[in-house]
């Protein structure tokens, strides 16, 4: 189809980059803007003011909040991921020690949401040994996402695994864990890309991490997009979208779709 893809981002990951580059789309006129949003409040407002100048705005991965969107494209049940991410990390360490979270911004909505379903799976029977001992944010920086790690193996000697929920932060993690010599002592698991990942897992610093399909995600993204611009669908609650290679995704409650 005849569509021209801008991709833009903030140099850092912040909410206020994100406005100020969605105003700069907005005197672009374009037709729709598809975001994972650094702060899912925070945008509400220029998103608002997108949507009032014709613009279809939609969220993916992490979604602005009700309000702020036509829909929200999940790449997965958000339940799914956040449970997921306890039991790995459990089987490594033997369903027993003090785990940490190393998560992104702490005002990104997955990362948020996944973190509570994670908590909620350790309340399980099972998880009765384990120990979440802290939650900490790199910010999706490199270089922050190290030195907080680097801070979780000084303030709990103890520690025995560490989850990561973002591909920033596991491969700073893994290399964290390298660096000091930590490898395989402190277990690590997280949301991934294996090209980014492939030495911390053959070396065994990672033994296992998750992700979906990120091509797939911005693909149906897109495709969403351009089925609301062009008055194919319009985002409402229970429509059935033919999303291409895809297959079929229903809208469910609050405009969310998986």
């Amino acid at each position: 189809e005849d569509i021209e893809l801008i991709f833009r981002g903030p140099i850092t990951p912040t909410a206020e980059g994100q406005i100020e580059i969605i105003d700069s789309l907005i005197a672009q006129k374009v037709e729709a803007i598809a975001i994972s949003a650094n702060d899912p409040t925070a945008l509400v407002p220029i998103a608002r003011t997108a949507m009032a100048a014709g613009i279809k705005v939609i969220s993916f991965d992490s979604g602005i909040a009700e309000g702020g969107r036509i829909l929200q494209l999940d790449p997965s049940g958000p339940e799914f991921i956040g449970r997921q991410q306890v039991q790995i990390i459990a089987e490594m360490i033997g369903y027993k020690g003090e785990i940490a979270i190393l998560s992104a911004t702490s005002q990104a909505t997955n990362q948020n949401i996944w973190i509570g379903w994670m908590e909620e799976e350790l309340k399980e029977p099972a998880y009765k040994d384990m120990k979440l001992v802290a939650t900490v944010y790199g910010d999706d920086l490199s270089d922050k996402s190290y030195r907080e790690a680097m801070g979780l193996f000084k303030s709990y000697p103890n520690l025995k695994g560490i989850i990561s929920p973002t591909t920033v932060g596991v491969a700073a993690t893994g290399k964290a864990l390298e660096d000091e010599g930590l490898s395989g002592v402190i277990e690590l698991t997280g949301l991934g890309l294996p090209s980014e990942m492939k030495q911390y897992i053959l070396n065994g610093t990672c033994k296992k991490m998750a992700l979906w399909n990120p091509i797939e995600l911005g693909y149906s993204a897109t495709y969403i997009a351009y089925k609301l611009v062009t008055g194919q669908i319009k985002g409402e609650v229970g429509e059935v979208m033919s999303v291409g290679k895809m297959g079929d995704i229903t809208i469910g409650d609050g405009g969310t779709a998986v």
